[in-house]
């Protein structure tokens, strides 16, 4: 794999600890998260913070409020975050009217015995812990509804129904079975939909975790696989962690994340259980859009994606020790 030249000034086999790493060129997002460990922070509160960040600035419209709609104009976030020492992971999805998604993750971790809290309920929990409800809609995201709408409800991610979902909205109903090959084109760069972000403090302590609004125009209650363990992130203290992004219907299939910590417990290097775990969902869907950041204990880390249209390099942001500032990081798809 080729790395950008800013990679070849830090080599991936000279990295220190601590390291914040992150999908996409998500800057502040970083240094948000940097800033918290040098602060005094856990590994917890770094990517909480971080994740927090973009859902605050709206990261490309695929993370926070007022992106993505679904196909009633709704936008609803997942969030993910995971201790690597104790394994305790907090989770929501489908969740509304409540902002700050990675933070109702982390009470779901920290006051429930519970994994995940989903749709209408993990908002009433969210509300009940004390986070403000609001209305997620903007005036981009009307707008996006509205000329989805317009485009007679193209696209969407209907298949074997009535009407021809290809042509009509809905509301639908079943239909015969027609066999179809159009996700690729459904899923690319502009709803790559999620910030995954990897923790190591210099004592070792890791930690992962997501946030995103899902994809546009996706069936209401439709979750991904951002908040998912082991699908949208994983972390073991005594292995490493990983984060994945891209068509999370189909990579939460696999559990990426879950695969390349298990590949680096084995002995795998960061970049070669990355690339596997790609390789492993390209051996059945070979065009899908998606990529995956991956660390291990020591601060070496890595990154693979598969090559797709709209794809051919995959953009990642680090900070560590080495610099004052996060760098923007690429590798090569395959």
């Amino acid at each position: 794999m080729l790395f950008s030249s800013l990679t070849v000034l830090f080599p991936l086999g000279h990295t220190s600890l601590p390291l914040v790493i992150n999908t996409w060129p998500f800057h502040n997002a970083t240094a948000a998260a940097w800033n918290a460990l040098q602060s005094g922070g856990s590994v917890l509160d770094a990517v909480e913070k971080g994740c927090a960040r973009c859902e605050m600035e709206q990261c490309d419209g695929t993370v926070g409020y007022g992106g993505s709609p679904d196909e009633t104009g709704e936008t609803t976030l997942d969030a993910m975050i995971m201790n690597g020492d104790t394994m305790d992971v907090g989770a929501v999805a489908d969740l509304r009217r409540i902002k700050n998604a990675i933070g109702v993750a982390r009470a779901v971790m920290e006051h429930t015995e519970h994994t995940l809290l989903v749709g209408e309920s993990a908002s009433v929990f969210a509300e009940n812990m004390g986070f403000v409800a609001e209305d997620l809609t903007t005036n981009t995201s009307v707008n996006i509804f509205s000329q989805w709408l317009k485009g007679n409800c193209q696209p969407n991610y209907r298949k074997n129904v009535f009407p021809d979902p290809s042509k009509s909205c809905g509301p639908y109903k079943p239909g015969a079975t027609v066999r179809q090959n159009t996700r690729a084109q459904l899923v690319n760069t502009r709803s790559h939909d999620t910030i995954g972000m990897i923790v190591l403090d210099q004592h070792g302590h890791l930690a992962a975790g997501t946030s995103t609004n899902g994809l546009n125009h996706k069936i209401p209650g439709r979750v991904g696989d951002s908040p998912i363990v082991g699908a949208g992130a994983y972390a073991d203290s005594s292995a490493g962690a990983a984060s994945a992004t891209g068509d999370g219907d189909l990579m939460m299939r696999f559990l990426p994340s879950y695969l390349a910590v298990e590949l680096m417990r084995a002995g795998a290097d960061p970049s070669a259980a990355c690339k596997t775990a790609i390789s492993r969902i390209k051996r059945h869907y070979s065009d899908f859009f998606g990529a995956i950041i991956c660390a291990n204990t020591t601060g070496h880390y890595g990154a693979a994606c598969n090559k797709a249209p709209g794809l051919s390099q995959f953009h990642f942001m680090v900070s560590n020790s080495e610099s004052d500032i996060p760098l923007l990081k690429s590798v090569d798809c395959f």
